[in-house]
Formats: structure tokens, C-alpha cells, sequence
């Protein structure tokens, strides 16, 4: 069987996580987190990176420091992960849901403005497949309104939009380290600020609501109970395991982009006779081979081809399941304007396996049993 994900493993895992328990310091903020966290902070140009135990953490630490309030709006799509719509949902907020566009599926940025009202606070978007939103459009808007921005960019490593990192174009960012990411840790995610006026509070929001880090760095003598928060630090084993692979973050790229290639080039004639769609990456923007997706013709042809490459020996997997058509997503949010597309996409999307080590030959055979299915 081909599985649809194994988390990358580039063998040096072993032996920082050993020399992390060797050096007797393996709660948050340990050596290989202070790596990991330069290490992003040199590659994007933000001001502050800070490690997390999930993205789903960097995502409430970005409503916490957007200072989101019972009654506030966020406007995004419903096309994403729970997270996205649950780190404002705990702040009390209200989700307003708009419609994504078909060729990229991230939310499309000429609804937004429809739905802005006094009520809301800031937009999240959503960079799908690790292809970025429309983001100077959505900045422009943002701007316009005093709106913040926080970009779910949990797939979007490595991944730039008009020669600016993914993640450090609005005013938080979060990325995902979780084992089906391009870089993994197994659980983890980070927290990217622009603007350094939020690093303190976002520090003290990080430690238990107390001032720990000045205290580490000998800023203070002694640290204290400054704000709330809540313990959103890494073990520093699992930022020893990331570290290994950020070491090599460039290899994994360049292979996960080959093999995203691959797929595309061997599919490229069926998507011709218009039998099946493939991604699509506008000019400007740099993605990660985070994913290869291609769209069946429906969702009760997705299901029998689903059906087709498991008896082959392929898992392949659909997506989301939008959330404003789930139970939480109609108690907490709702959808502005049509939907044209989040549902009807969602049900056509077909996630194709996409890992480290996946090889050129495994490529060839799964692409060759996608066009066996269509009869070509």
C-alpha cells in the first residue's frame, strides 16, 4: 500500500532529541527551540518567531494578541481546518463565512469587503496547498478598514506570494508542524509576528501569562503573574526532531516540488481532454509541493476513484467538509453571500499521496492507475 502520508525523517532526529535529553533540558525553550525559531526568523525576515505546541495554538495566540472580543467578526473561508474558525469562536467572536475561488481555493478575495461590517475585527485567510491568497488585495483592504490580518499558513512553508514569505505578510502568521507538513515535529506549529510591538505580550501569553522569558534572558530578577495565558511552549525533543529537517529544509523542498511536478506533467493530459482538473498557481506565487490535488467531475465519481486506488494499493483522500454546513458552523458563524463554490469544490477535490520519500516510480504508478480509472 502506498500510503497518502509518512512523516518526513531525515536521520538526525535520534540524535538531537538524544542530545536534548543529554543536556537535561527538555521543557519549552530548550536549546533546539531557540534553533528552530532563528532558524525561521532568518529564513522569513519576521520579527519574532515563536515555537508552539500546534498551529491550532498559534492560531489562538493570534486572536489573543488581535485582542478579539465577544461580539467581534472574522471574516474567512469556510473551506479549512476547524482551527482556523476556532481560535476566534473561543475569544467569543462570531465567524463570517465567504466564498473561495475555484482555481486556487482560498478565499477570494473580491467578497471581502461585502462582508465587512462595524463588527469586524480582522480576516483570516487561508493559503491552500501552500499557494498564496491575493494577499495585496487582502492588505489593502485590511488597511483600509483597520482590519488585522492573520494568515493560516499551517501548509505553507517554504511558500512565498510576490517574494514575501507566507506568513509574514499580515500581522501574525502561524505555520504547522504536524507529522503530515512538509517539516514536521509531530505535534508543533509557530507563531510569525511582523510588528515587533506585539512580541512582549505575545510572550507573556505564550508562558503562562507571566514574564518567564525576560526572566531567562536576566531582564528581571524574578518572574511573575503579568496577564492570563496559557502553556503553549514545545517539549524541546520535539523541537530537536524539526530541527533535523530544517537543517535540510531546502533538500525536502526541492524533492517535494519534483514530485509535484511529476504528478502534474503525467496527469497533464487528462486534465487536456478535460476529464480531470489540475492545481493552478498564479504569477506571483511560489508554492511547496505541500499537496497534489486533482478534481474529479463530481463527488460521486471522486468516491469511486477514491474506491479504485485503494484496491490498487493507493490511499487517496478528499479534504474539507466546509464548515459553515457543520453543525458548529452554523451555531457559531454563517455564510455571507453565495456559495458558488466551497461546497461543489470540496466535493470534486482528491488528494493524491505526497510525502518526502515518496519516489519517482511510485509517482508513475499511481498517476498510471489515475488515467487506467478514466480509461486513457
Amino acid at each position: 500500500m502506498i500510503n497518502f502520508n509518512v512523516p518526513p525523517f531525515v536521520g538526525k532526529e535520534m540524535e538531537y532529541m538524544r542530545q536534548a535529553v543529554e543536556d537535561q533540558k527538555i521543557c519549552g525553550d530548550g536549546a533546539f527551540t531557540m534553533k528552530c525559531s532563528q532558524w525561521i526568523e532568518e529564513k522569513t525576515g519576521t520579527a519574532k518567531c515563536l515555537l508552539t505546541t500546534s498551529c491550532t495554538h498559534a492560531l489562538e495566540m493570534a486572536a489573543l494578541l488581535a485582542d478579539i472580543q465577544p461580539g467581534d467578526e472574522v471574516i474567512m473561508p469556510s473551506y479549512t481546518f476547524v482551527s482556523t474558525a476556532d481560535a476566534f469562536v473561543l475569544r467569543g467572536a462570531r465567524v463570517i463565512f465567504v466564498d473561495i475561488r475555484p482555481d486556487t481555493m482560498n478565499i477570494d478575495e473580491n467578497l471581502i469587503e461585502a462582508a465587512v461590517t462595524d463588527r469586524t475585527k480582522a480576516i483570516a485567510v487561508v493559503h491552500y496547498a501552500g499557494v498564496g491568497c491575493e494577499m495585496d488585495k487582502i492588505m489593502e483592504i485590511a488597511g483600509r478598514y483597520g482590519l488585522l490580518v492573520v494568515e493560516d499558513a499551517a501548509q505553507g512553508m517554504m511558500a512565498s506570494y510576490k517574494g514575501k514569505p507566507l506568513g509574514t505578510i499580515g500581522d501574525f502568521g502561524c505555520f504547522s508542524f504536524h507529522e503530515t507538513k512538509n517539516y514536521s515535529m509531530g505535534e508543533g506549529g509557530a507563531l510569525l509576528i511582523r510588528d515587533a510591538g506585539y512580541i512582549e505580550r505575545a510572550e507573556i501569553f505564550r508562558e503562562k501569562g507571566t514574564n518567564r522569558s525576560k526572566y531567562f534572558r536576566g531582564q528581571v530578577d524574578k518572574y511573575r503573574w503579568m496577564d492570563f495565558g496559557s502553556s503553549y511552549l514545545p517539549s524541546d525533543m520535539n523541537a530537536a526532531y524539526l530541527y533535523a529537517q530544517l537543517e535540510v529544509a531546502d533538500e525536502i523542498n526541492d524533492i517535494r516540488l519534483s514530485r509535484w511536478k511529476s504528478y502534474y506533467e503525467k496527469l497533464l493530459p487528462l486534465a487536456e481532454s478535460g476529464r480531470i482538473e489540475l492545481p493552478f498557481i498564479p504569477e506571483g506565487c511560489v508554492h511547496n509541493g505541500h499537496m497534489f490535488y486533482i478534481k474529479a467531475g463530481d463527488l460521486e465519481e471522486r468516491t469511486a476513484l477514491i474506491d479504485f486506488l485503494k484496491k490498487n494499493g493507493i490511499l487517496a483522500v478528499f479534504h474539507y467538509v466546509p464548515l459553515h454546513t457543520a453543525p458548529a458552523g452554523m451555531k457559531f458563524g454563517s455564510f455571507h453571500g453565495e456559495d458558488r463554490y466551497t461546497t461543489k469544490e470540496s466535493d470534486r477535490i482528491l488528494r493524491l499521496p505526497m510525502f518526502y520519500k515518496l519516489t519517482e516510480e511510485e509517482v508513475g504508478y499511481i498517476s498510471g492507475k489515475v488515467k487506467e480509472f478514466y480509461g486513457a
